[in-house]
Parts: C-alpha cells; structure tokens; sequence
C-alpha cells in the first residue's frame, strides 16, 4: 500500500502530458513506483527505518540528480543541498546491498574557472571536508562576506559547490561502481516524448518567454559565444547509457571514476547570436498571447550600450506602463516583473559571454558501444540536431506546456501583434513631429542642418540609382 505522498506523486504523473505516451503504451506502469519521503539536509536524508530497508534490500541502480539550481543560493545552503546531501547519499549508497552502478549528475560549469575542461575530476580550491567543520560554527552574515573569495574565478555558489561534491564523490567512492554525468544548460525535449516538450521558467526559458513577450528587448550576451544548449532527453538519454556501461563493465571497469561532459559546443555548435535570431523570427511568426511589445530582443557585449538601451526599453516603458495602470485604478506590476528579469539576466550575463571547450572522448566513445538498435531508442548523437528546427520546437512547447496557450489562439495574437506594430508606427511618426515643432522648426540653424542631411542623403540615393541604370 502506497503512502500519501506516493499517492500524490502517482497522480502529478499521471495527470502530466510528459507521460500520456507510457500511459498509453504500459497502463500499468505506475503500479511499479514507490515513492519514499526523504529531507536532503537531515540526517540520514529523513528516511524512515523501513524505507531504508527497502532501499538497502532492493537498488540496483542509483541516479543522484537531487540539488539546488538556484545560481546564488547562499552558500550554507548550497554546500547542505550540493555536497553533504551527496556525501549522505553516497553512505546510505554503500549500504546497499545489490548496488552495481551509482550515477552522480553534476553540470558541466562546475569548472567554469577553466578554459579547456576535460572529462576528469579536478581537485577543489579547498577541502571540502574543512569547510564544512567552518561553515558549521560560522553565522550567515560571515559567510556572507567570506563567499566571494572562497568561490574565486567561479560565478556563483551552485557551481562552486558543485565542484566540491564531485571531489567528495570521488574520495568516497570506495568500492562503489560511479560514474559522473556533466550536462550544460539543459532545455526543453529535443524529440522525447515529443518534440518541444519543457514545464517550467528555469535556465534560459524564463528569458525566451519574456522576449517573446516583448518585455525583454536587450541582454548582454556575446554573439559569437557558444550557446551551449543541450535538449533535456539527450541528458536523460546519455545517463542511461551511462549506467548501462558502467555496469556492463562492471568486472573490468577502469580504475579511475568515469565523467561524461553531456555538451554541444564542441560537437554541433550553436551561437547566442543565432539563438536571438531564432527567438525573434519564432515568435514573430507565431507570438505569444497578450504580448507587452512585438518581440525584438538585442543581444550587446558593452555593458555600458546595454544599460542604457536597459534604461531605455526596460526601465522607462515599465515606468510608464505602471504610472497608466495607477490612472485606470489598477495595481502596478510591470516595474516588478522588470525587476525580477534583470536579476535573472545578471546570473546568466556570465554564461552568455563566455564559451569553452568542453572535451567530450567518453561520450563519444559511450556511443560507439551501443548497438544500432539501441543509439535509435537513447540517441544522444547530438551531431543529428537541427537547431533552428529544435529553436523553433522549443519556442512552441513554451507556448504550450509552459503558458498554456492553444495553437487555436495564434490568429488574435498575430491580430494583436499587428495592433502593437500600428501602435509603435504611429508613436513614432508624433515623436518626430514633435521634435521638428519643439527643437527644429524655431532654430533656421536646426532648419539648415535638417535641409542640409535630407538633400545629401537625396543625392547617394540619386547617384546609386543612376550607378545602377548605367550597369
């Protein structure tokens, strides 16, 4: 008999599109779950007596995906969430008893401090085990202060400890058979279950909606660096596989733990600036419903071009919008929303002007073990991806799956899009009136300026259109 909280788990599943495919093709499947309560920051991970029973009794196989994925999570909490929640797992791992195969699933940026990263476990900056003593006698307000040197070249607190815990893994393994899966920026389905297919605002999706939207205009990003995007079912995919050969290797497995860097960037590169082209043609083709502006998002290198374009398209539209919702007797909300982006654009900023070259030999080498039977069912051969088809497939399951949108509703929002575009046309053609009345129009030295630009742009278009005849 299933607990509560399994019953609760039983249903979201069942009730979520993600699964409608194995409902269909195995009913039964749910009577094959067994949902456990379990706390990652209390000891022994808050599992009860039996439910450690059943655990030690029965795994095979373990998957630690379990972490904090907030950027700047404090760092107590990170190391609670990141490392000594491992360090738990991996104890009550070796008490399993039938355990072959311990797959831990790290991110690939957990050395972003590295140009060049390989497929192997760095030593940490610190010991982990002497930071963990610190920490545990430190109040917040040090810790505070202490964290942007502890985390060093590194970004923030999640991939700094995640770092940590792929050393702690590494020097308690033990005997146990692990192997570490390194993913990049994860997004939505490539073709599993279906194409598009992605349920939440995390990583970059937050960001494509708000753009689609029409809220978000500028970013700094660099054009030209990697936009390492790897689909959610090619990580799914790859750890399998993953398992799969770290316990048919089991007996003549290689001495040193196995890491797999799951990434695109060196194997099928896609670039932030044609990220930003497929987002704009994407959604203009097929925009969002009630859209702030038409979707027109720039990305800039110079920090400071991009504050004041932020200043200009973010700030004062989100200003004036607020100040029109105050008028009409309605609760303003544009200025928070902006808020909430700029804070998440900032903890992207360094990941989308930054690239790296990841090595990827044992996920080459993973795939050239499979048979072709099997490279069909968990194909990770991300050499196979089209991205500006997986862009715009991407795009749409956020329409769908994340806002709830029909396809049904695609003609009022092209309507509406349309509506915006007449909107800006006509504010813009006042806008230069109202600058030839208030600033041209009284001043004959203004005039003269105005006159003289008119007539020497009439001439280059006079000369290129008889340069052209001659021809």
């Amino acid at each position: 008999m299933l607990g509560k909280t399994s019953d609760i788990v039983l249903i979201v599943i069942c009730l979520s599109q993600l699964f409608e495919r194995l409902q269909a093709e195995q009913p039964d499947f749910a009577e094959k779950i067994i949902a456990v309560n379990s706390d990652l920051t209390l000891l022994e991970l808050d599992l009860s007596k039996e439910d450690q029973s059943i655990l030690v009794e029965n795994i095979n196989i373990v998957f630690h995906c379990a972490a904090t994925i907030r950027f700047n999570e404090p760092l107590k909490d990170a190391m609670q969430l990141n490392v000594l929640a491992t360090q738990k797992m991996l104890a009550l791992a070796h008490r399993m008893k039938h355990l072959e195969v311990f797959i831990h699933v790290s991110t690939a940026y957990a050395h972003c401090d590295r140009e060049v990263i390989e497929e192997v476990v760095y030593p940490p900056p610190v010991n982990y085990r002497k930071l963990i003593d610190t920490l545990d006698w430190m109040d917040d307000d040090l810790v505070a202060t202490l964290t942007p040197k502890l985390i060093g070249e590194r970004p923030n607190t999640y991939t700094y400890t995640k770092a940590l815990a792929e050393y702690l893994v590494l020097q308690e393994a033990g005997d146990l058979n692990i192997a570490i899966v390194r993913p990049s920026i994860v997004g939505a389905s490539w073709k599993e279950p279906f194409p598009g297919w992605i349920d939440n605002f995390n990583g970059p999706s937050g960001i494509f909606i708000a753009a689609g939207k029409g809220i978000l205009r500028t970013m700094r990003a660099s054009n030209d660096a990697v936009a390492d995007l790897v689909p959610v079912d090619v990580v799914i995919n790859a750890t399998l596989a993953a398992a799969w050969f770290s316990g048919s290797q089991r007996v003549n497995r290689p001495r040193s733990l196995m890491v797999y860097n799951c990434t695109t960037g060196g194997i099928n590169p896609f670039h932030w600036g044609e990220v930003e082209n497929c987002i704009n043609m994407t959604f203009k083709n097929n925009p969002l419903e009630q859209a702030f502006r038409r979707p027109n998002v720039n990305l800039r290198s110079n920090p400071f071009t991009n504050q004041y374009w932020t200043t200009v398209s973010h700030t004062l539209p989100a200003l004036l919008f607020d100040g029109y919702l105050t008028l009409m007797g309605h609760k303003p909300r544009m200025m928070k929303t902006i808020t909430r982006l700029h804070k998440a654009m900032v903890v992207l900023e360094y990941f989308t002007s930054h690239s790296w070259v990841w090595n990827t030999d044992n996920v080459a080498m993973l795939l050239s073990h499979m048979s072709p039977e099997d490279k069909k069912v968990f194909n990770f051969d991300v050499r196979q991806l089209h991205w500006a088809e997986y862009m715009e497939n991407y795009c749409m399951g956020m329409k769908k799956y994340v806002l709830n949108e029909e396809l049904s509703g695609l003609p009022a929002a092209r309507k509406h899009l349309n509506k915006l575009r007449n909107i800006r046309y006509t504010f813009n053609t006042v806008l230069v009136v109202l600058i030839w009345r208030i600033f041209i129009a009284r001043s004959q030295m203004a005039r003269n300026i105005w006159y003289f630009v008119v007539s020497l742009c009439f001439k280059f278009l006079s000369y290129f259109r008889a340069s052209s005849t001659m021809r």
